[in-house]
């Protein structure tokens, strides 16, 4: 029946863990519309029948439902609206609650592509690889316009903003390939705007990775050893590291713990600060990136409203650098050294 359902209505096919979920509610919207539908338009159909005038002077005769009546053409209709936001809410959280243990990825929508970035590496564009059977998280944001990540297959449909980051997440049930769209009007090239998610089976996935993975090492070490000024292609880490050397934030914001100028970034992902509105907020990656393109925006108490908008002056895979950075910085951890030199 699910297939047949599918078919019917030119869906396309279900390769991710909640699509079938999702389509569920489609077809529940989609089956009581038709039978409501049909059921008013059989339903006048009928009175223009019965009730037609049979005689030139014949009056229309006056109709007094009972509270009964009434109450059911208030209640029965409404139950369909409640029901339809209960399954949808109940698929909103869904979506909108990734795993803890997701895999994360950056993806950057510019005119007229998708760039992706792994926080280890490798970066690519307009081809996303991802395993089976694992949650994966993407956090999204735009270099220019408003753009939206769109993947049919998976059910899923996130904007990408400039300046700000948004998320989603998918798990990916079916090796294959699945086309990846921009659902929101961007420019001139907007339907041109395509690129694909390849889905590998998790021992294939972790071996091309780590292929990946040497690829950039062997690479940064090739850097290192000719020490030329060019763009570091090591993990997101390490530019992070870099950059913030080179933009002056640890000239304010220590990496162990200790107090300064601004909140230290030790430990800081994911922890909750009380603002000077009295306001909780988590430290999370709309919280991070929304500290360095509007620093007075969410003022963390006890702190004074010094830092300088980085807008402008960070580009999103910059943005993403740091915060993979920050994120990088937990007490369980060995804080590596801050270099003295380089450049993103």
């Amino acid at each position: 029946m699910n297939e047949f359902l599918r078919t019917m209505l030119f869906l396309p096919e279900q390769a991710s863990s909640f699509a079938e979920q999702v389509d569920q509610l489609h077809y529940f919207v989609i089956i009581t519309t038709l039978i409501a539908s049909t059921a008013v338009g059989m339903g006048a159909i009928f009175f223009f029948w019965r009730y037609r005038r049979r005689v030139q002077d014949q009056k229309t005769p006056h109709v007094e439902p009972t509270v009964l009546i009434e109450a059911l053409f208030v209640a029965v209709p409404l139950l369909f609206f409640v029901s339809w936001f209960v399954m949808g809410f109940k698929d909103f959280i869904t979506l909108s609650t990734p795993p803890r243990e997701a895999m994360d990825v950056y993806v950057m929508g510019k005119q007229w592509m998708w760039k992706f970035a792994y926080p280890q590496g490798p970066n690519s564009i307009s081809t996303l690889r991802v395993p089976a059977d694992r949650p994966v998280r993407l956090l999204l944001t735009s270099r220019d316009v408003i753009h939206s990540f769109y993947v049919p297959a998976f059910r899923i449909k996130q904007d990408a903003l400039p300046g700000r980051y948004t998320q989603t997440w998918f798990t990916a049930t079916r090796p294959g390939r699945y086309p990846v769209f921009c659902a929101e009007y961007c420019g001139l090239t907007h339907s041109g705007m395509i690129g694909e998610v390849v889905v590998l089976p998790g021992p294939e996935f972790d071996a091309w990775l780590a292929d990946q993975q040497r690829g950039l090492a062997d690479r940064q070490d090739a850097q290192d050893v000719r020490a030329e000024r060019v763009e570091p292609e090591g993990s997101m880490v390490e530019q992070g590291r870099v950059l913030a050397t080179s933009q002056g934030c640890t000239r304010c914001h220590s990496v162990d713990g200790s107090n300064h100028i601004g909140p230290t970034w030790l430990d800081l992902y994911r922890r909750r600060e009380l603002t000077t509105e009295g306001k909780a907020v988590e430290a999370d990656e709309p919280y991070l990136t929304e500290s360095m393109m509007d620093p007075k925006a969410k003022v963390v108490s006890g702190f004074d409203p010094v830092m300088p908008s980085f807008r402008g002056r960070l580009s999103p895979p910059e943005v993403a650098a740091l915060v993979e950075y920050i994120k990088s910085l937990r007490s369980d951890r060995v804080v590596l050294p801050t270099p003295r030199r380089g450049k993103l």
